[in-house]
């Protein structure tokens, strides 16, 4: 289980937009991707979505599936509707550098350490 504490710490992100409970968050499992609907069908624990896909669906696609949190990876900031969808939505949006391979590879080593 990671917090969202640790996904900021260990990797290089930083929070665009962190929910009212962004300190409590903790996610029980990763999905990445940039087809929404493979991710209507994922796992329903709660999940870091881990996308590169930065717009309004992505947040609608999120709170659908009972994401935790959002994770933009290549350096892709949200759009001004995204952000303010996941206000609304009081849901958290993280940003990485990272390509989603490394930024995968990094959150899973991360996990198999906690």
């Amino acid at each position: 289980m990671l917090s969202m504490y640790d996904i900021v710490e260990n990797l290089p992100a930083h929070i665009v937009y962190g929910s009212d409970d962004c300190q409590e968050i903790v996610v029980e499992d990763i999905v990445a991707g940039d087809l929404m609907s493979d991710i209507l069908v994922a796992c329903e624990a709660p999940y870091l979505l881990v996308t590169s896909l930065a717009t309004s669906q992505t947040v609608r696609t999120a709170d659908i599936v009972g994401a935790r949190a959002i994770l933009l990876v290549n350096d892709k900031l949200p759009s001004p509707e995204m952000k303010e969808l996941a206000e609304k939505s009081n849901l958290t949006l993280l940003a990485t550098p990272l390509p989603m391979y490394e930024a995968c590879a990094s959150l899973s080593m991360l996990n198999s350490y906690r």
